[in-house]
């Protein structure tokens, strides 16, 4: 009886895995600075759902008036608190989206990572109901991989993501801390699914698969 082994690409995306958990990174900061160049360089008021610890919510502060943001995870928002300078204008809540985002409206909404936690045309709804006149809505979602050019950006990204978590964490092995490793779900829309529900809700909206599993909205309200 011949025993069954691990297909060859099997072990090194397993080997990539062992390789990501030992030199961890965070995918959705790295869009953080590519989401401000989207931006005014001054705006008066935003609004980041799904906030996390804060981290892009604090980059707002420095180029709005004021800043909420919303997370439904109350320990995550404590942590968000304890991070941010008390100066800062940021105000945070435990809000579940979209029916509990704050009224506004808002000249800058993001969301970043949470999206597919969400129900997605109804989301979209609120965040344009929530966005100013001359608003920018910026999204990075996640979109589930099924056509080829999904599957050749991941296999693209593997190694790319391997080389950014050496580097980022210098070459020495930092394994993230399990406490501060936010839950997830898998996303289960298609790239293309999301851009025909998006485009139905947000007319104009520019989408764009980009690397690290991502992809990214952009809609200025006209």
């Amino acid at each position: 009886m011949t025993a069954m082994t691990t297909p060859p690409e099997h072990r090194i995306l397993q080997a990539l895995d062992r390789f990501n958990a030992a030199y961890p990174w965070d995918h959705n900061a790295h869009y953080h600075r590519w989401i401000l160049r989207q931006l005014p360089r001054r705006f008066g008021s935003a609004l980041d759902v799904g906030c996390g610890s804060g981290d892009l919510a604090r980059l707002l502060a420095t180029r709005a008036g004021s800043v909420d943001g919303i997370d439904a995870d109350p320990a995550i928002v404590a942590r968000a608190q304890e991070l941010t300078a008390p100066a800062a204008p940021v105000t945070y809540t435990v809000a579940d989206a979209p029916t509990g985002l704050p009224p506004g409206p808002y000249d800058v909404i993001t969301c970043v990572a949470a999206l597919h936690h969400l129900p997605f045309a109804d989301a979209l709804t609120h965040f344009r109901r929530h966005l100013a006149p001359g608003g920018t809505l910026v999204v990075v979602g996640l979109a589930r991989a099924r056509t080829p050019g999904d599957h050749l950006l991941g296999i693209a990204a593997a190694p790319l993501n391997a080389a950014v978590g050496w580097l980022k964490n210098k070459g020495r092995a930092t394994p993230r801390p399990v406490s501060m490793t936010a839950p997830t779900k898998p996303a289960t829309m298609t790239f293309p699914e999301v851009v025909r529900a998006a485009r139905r809700v947000l007319p104009g909206a520019r989408l764009r698969r980009r690397l690290f599993w991502r992809y990214t909205l952009v809609w200025h309200h006209r």
